[in-house]
């Protein structure tokens, strides 16, 4: 007597929701100016637009840019402004911080417009391994957003996943 497998999750209406998916194209870069200081320490505005000015901005043409000084600088709101402004024509993204600072304000963005109406009333799990640089924030963000309209969320795979929030 031969049983038929029956894969109820594939009947279920559990819906998977993989951030991983929604990963954008693009060279992640981190422009650090540190080197356009003098003694890697003190902003000089005259040399530092100088370097501005000079450097080739559209090598960065649809990167996503992280700003960053590496050095103990104190380093003026308007320096990073200045860089934007060259970086705005090319960049897709530019952020003040490291690189998962900027993986976290790309999700942000992409999550902000996330289209809810699949996730009402359903059963959704966040998917939890990838092999892109999601960010943790990521799936926090994603977990917020999700549970206004789903019936539950859980974390992992549908076979072994977390409960995280259900609708009473």
């Amino acid at each position: 007597m031969e049983k038929e497998i029956i894969n109820r999750v594939a009947q279920s209406k559990l819906i998977t929701f993989d951030l991983e998916e929604l990963y954008p194209e693009g060279k992640r870069v981190l422009f650090d100016i540190k080197d356009w200081l003098y003694e890697e320490l003190i902003l000089r505005e005259k040399e530092f637009r100088a370097f501005v000015e000079e450097h080739n901005w559209t090598q960065y043409q649809g990167d996503h840019i992280a700003l960053t000084c590496s050095s103990d600088a104190i380093i003026p709101g308007w320096a990073y402004m200045l860089i934007a402004s060259k970086l705005g024509p090319y960049a897709k993204n530019i952020v003040v911080g490291d690189l998962e600072h900027l993986e976290s304000s790309i999700y942000l963005t992409i999550l902000k417009d996330l289209d809810l109406t699949t996730f009402k009333d359903k059963p959704v799990i966040i998917k939890g391994c990838s092999n892109k640089p999601v960010p943790k924030n990521a799936y926090i963000l994603a977990t917020a957003k999700i549970q206004t309209v789903a019936k539950s969320v859980m974390y992992g795979e549908a076979c072994s996943s977390v409960p995280l929030f259900k609708r009473k």
